[in-house]
């Protein structure tokens, strides 16, 4: 093994660097991973964009990290592994393996009652220079990591897709889907298109799916949507309630990341409707609280990361339910990374979008 290698490197926002820097040394109970490839979240384009979110505004402070890498939808094959490790994850040298996002403290409130997805600390790989991030030829695995074992039969970057779409499993197990309801999911990217193959396994009467591009409306068909609808073409809102006798929707499901999309869910949703936004978003929205209280009695449900949800997010990429092939529609070498974020700001032309160190 070499003794550097190479890797982006995070020094502010729009300012991401392709670096030969040393091969990181896995310490006592910690494992080295060979990446193999890492998935670019529409998370890490706007953290690479400055979204305050990510690096504060007058309300919060940044929360990403300069001088670290960054990815966190990622897999691998052990390189380095000491008896503690192996025996914790049940994993050896050579086995493939996934890593979720975020790397608990296991000691604070949140990680104490088994909501560890909201861990205190909050060290997510990509963001910290705790947990540097997959957008490198080698990683640390921290001891504190949640770690599974792959398919072996799958290309990487679709076993990489097991992050965006755990977060969207455990945005639909959110939602308490009904066999009754009619379900509406408003974005078909990446995790979108995840909330609708998660919804379509909870069999709902209905699955309605929103974008503004016919080729993902395509793709939603074949994740699960009954029903697509063009948002550029028709008053999605009128069409739902055409659908459901004038109700409107049981459960809505945003994931555009859009601050229009926030609205028109809560305009077309029934009275005590489901509505679950999982986005992040760049700037701030502002909606008509009325809506939520006084006129329909919603009940309105935040979703973050993906608790619980990994072994079937891994299941159902090795089932060959979903289109991965459409789904993961572009791989490029590391040095690429600039166009491959520039790929993810272009969603009419890409999906996921994977480097391969």
């Amino acid at each position: 093994m070499a003794d550097t290698m190479k890797a982006v490197i995070v020094h502010g926002p729009h300012d991401y660097r392709l670096e030969e820097v040393p091969v990181p040394v896995a310490g006592p109970g910690e494992a080295l991973l060979k990446v193999e490839a890492v998935g670019i979240c529409a998370s890490d384009l706007k953290c690479y964009h400055g979204a305050a979110k990510f690096w504060g505004d007058e309300n919060r402070p940044a929360w990403a990290e300069t001088d670290t890498v960054p990815g966190h939808e990622f897999t691998g094959r052990i390189a380095a592994i000491d008896d503690e490790a192996a025996k914790r994850w049940g994993v050896q040298v050579g086995d493939r393996i996934v890593a979720e996002q975020i790397v608990p403290c296991w000691n604070c409130r949140y990680c104490n009652r088994g909501d560890y997805h909201m861990c205190q600390p909050h060290d997510m790989f990509g963001f910290k220079r705790r947990t540097p991030g997959a957008m490198a030829e080698y990683l640390v695995l921290p001891k504190e990591a949640l770690v599974h074992k792959a398919p072996e039969d799958v290309p990487p970057w679709q076993v990489a897709y097991a992050e965006p779409l755990s977060c969207a499993l455990h945005a639909v197990e959110r939602a308490g889907i009904r066999f009754d309801d009619t379900v509406v999911v408003a974005g078909c990217g990446p995790i979108g298109l995840g909330m609708i193959a998660g919804a379509a396994a909870k069999f709902p009467k209905r699955i309605i799916a929103l974008d503004a591009l016919p080729q993902k409306l395509e793709l939603a068909k074949k994740c699960g949507a009954d029903t697509v609808f063009n948002i550029t073409e028709v008053d999605v809102v009128e069409e739902v309630k055409k659908l459901t006798d004038g109700y409107g929707a049981d459960v809505y499901i945003e994931g555009t990341g859009h601050p229009s999309a926030v609205a028109q869910g809560l305009n077309l949703l029934r009275k005590l409707g489901t509505f679950v936004e999982y986005s992040v978003f760049k700037d701030p929205v502002t909606v008509d609280w009325s809506i939520i209280s006084d006129d329909k009695e919603l009940n309105v449900l935040g979703a973050h990361l993906g608790q619980n949800t990994w072994p079937a997010a891994l299941r159902l990429i090795e089932s060959g339910r979903l289109p991965l092939d459409e789904i993961c529609s572009h791989q490029l070498p590391l040095a690429e990374f600039q166009k491959g974020l520039d790929l993810v700001a272009d969603s009419a032309n890409s999906v996921k979008v994977s480097l391969i160190p």
